[in-house]
């Protein structure tokens, strides 16, 4: 498994593109990744996402910073001794998805798989296995990353959102609900809740 959180300059893979990746090998933990690109002129800007990821339009078009292709051949090398390469997340089709049109422009082959294993249905799922109602808003399921992160007992997702600190938390998530164990150093303060202590190793 792999956690992997991008920042872009919208939603949209085909017009807008990524800025930033971010990554946390599950198996090996301290295995981390991450590095930052200038925007390609021919990429739109959303500025709704630059509010969420908190960079400027001058960041983007940084002229010192890498090209997408830089990147992605680091992060191709990041991958290479990795086994098991599943994408996790959040919203992992969304991360997918930038990094397979990215890579595919640029005629790179990043070698990841089309399943994922999202943070969303795994909260969920622990839910109703306490047979309780899962968050509902406007009769449909109200759990986001923020509401997962506090379901493990850590803090919200600091603001502005950074693709590795998203990443690294994301991972920590994963591994308390999945092992009910606390994954990175950095965290360990924070304790797990007794719900997710009960699972059995």
């Amino acid at each position: 498994m792999i956690i992997v959180d991008v920042e872009t300059s919208g939603t949209n893979p085909h017009k807008h593109g990524i800025i930033s990746i971010g990554a946390v090998d599950f198996l090996n933990p301290k295995n981390q990744f991450y590095a930052e690109c200038k925007l390609a002129d021919t990429k739109e800007i959303e500025p709704a996402a630059l509010a969420v990821n908190g960079f400027t339009k001058e960041q983007l078009k940084d002229p010192a910073k890498k090209s997408i292709r830089e990147i992605l051949r680091e992060f191709i090398l990041w991958l290479s001794p990795i086994q098991e390469r599943t994408i996790c997340g959040e919203n992992p089709s969304f991360d997918r998805d930038f990094l397979r049109v990215a890579a595919e422009k640029e005629g790179l082959d990043l070698q990841l798989g089309y399943r994922t294993i999202d943070l969303h249905t795994l909260c969920y799922a622990h839910h109703l296995q306490r047979k309780i109602i899962p968050p509902i808003k406007n009769n449909r399921t109200n759990i986001n990353t923020d509401v997962v992160l506090v379901y493990v007992g850590l803090p919200e997702e600091p603001k502005p959102h950074h693709a590795l600190t998203g990443a690294k938390m994301e991972a920590e998530a994963f591994s308390r609900l999945i092992l009910g164990k606390k994954l990175l150093d950095e965290f360990s303060h924070f304790e797990i809740p007794e719900y997710l202590q009960t699972i059995k190793n």
